[in-house]
């Protein structure tokens, strides 16, 4: 897809919403349950982040948050989101694939069901998000794998943009993986992720010196 295809799909998706959150207004289970990991004052990024639910409750944690989102009314629904909720967060609308990434810059870094690339791309995005990170950083990641293409209560349709355990330790095969986890969950998040899904969790730690 270009950048307007793009834009334009994810923002008639975010529109057809009306009033609504795509997914909710709550912050990601598993972003949540990660808590312990964020520190008033840490900058954190947040990928792929839609109307806000988890750049929001970042800042709410005190961190200091920039939050990328390719759509126009997810960024929208996010302001207004920040604003309801007495936060800052820098929003910025790009393209991931060719947003002039910082470098070294982040405490940790967010991607939830960022799953809208091919490995090709998903090779450059992963290279971008790791040389953003300071070293000693964290990169948490929340996807689908193959599995959930039985449950189809969310996520991509074609089964190389879903995550496997081996796929992402080969990815950052020189981190320190702090978790890794396959497993299954009703989720529920908003109307566009509900139901049994096949998930997988990654935290990983950038080596100091890098």
């Amino acid at each position: 897809m270009t950048q307007f295809d793009h834009e334009a799909f994810w923002s008639a998706r975010y529109r057809d919403a009306g009033e609504d959150y795509l997914f909710g207004t709550a912050p990601n289970r598993f972003l949540a349950e990660q808590e312990a990991l964020f520190q008033p004052g840490m900058q954190v990024l947040s990928v792929a982040d839609g109307e806000g639910r988890n750049s929001v409750w970042l800042a709410e944690l005190g961190c200091s948050v920039t939050a990328t989102e390719i759509s126009a009314v997810a960024l929208a629904k996010a302001q207004k989101l920040a604003h309801g909720r007495h936060v800052s967060v820098d929003f910025v609308q790009a393209d991931l694939l060719s947003w002039n990434w910082p470098q070294t810059t982040y405490d940790a870094i967010v991607g939830i069901f960022i799953q809208f690339v091919g490995p090709k791309e998903r090779d450059s995005l992963f290279a971008a998000m790791k040389q953003a990170l300071k070293p000693g950083g964290v990169l948490l990641l929340q996807g689908y794998t193959p599995k959930q293409l039985e449950y189809r209560t969310g996520g991509p349709s074609a089964v190389e943009n879903l995550y496997t355990g081996e796929l992402l330790r080969q990815a950052f095969d020189t981190w320190e993986i702090v978790l890794l986890k396959e497993h299954e969950a009703e989720i529920s998040e908003g109307r566009a992720h509900v139901g049994r899904s096949a998930l997988i969790d990654l935290v990983v730690r950038k080596p100091t010196g890098r």
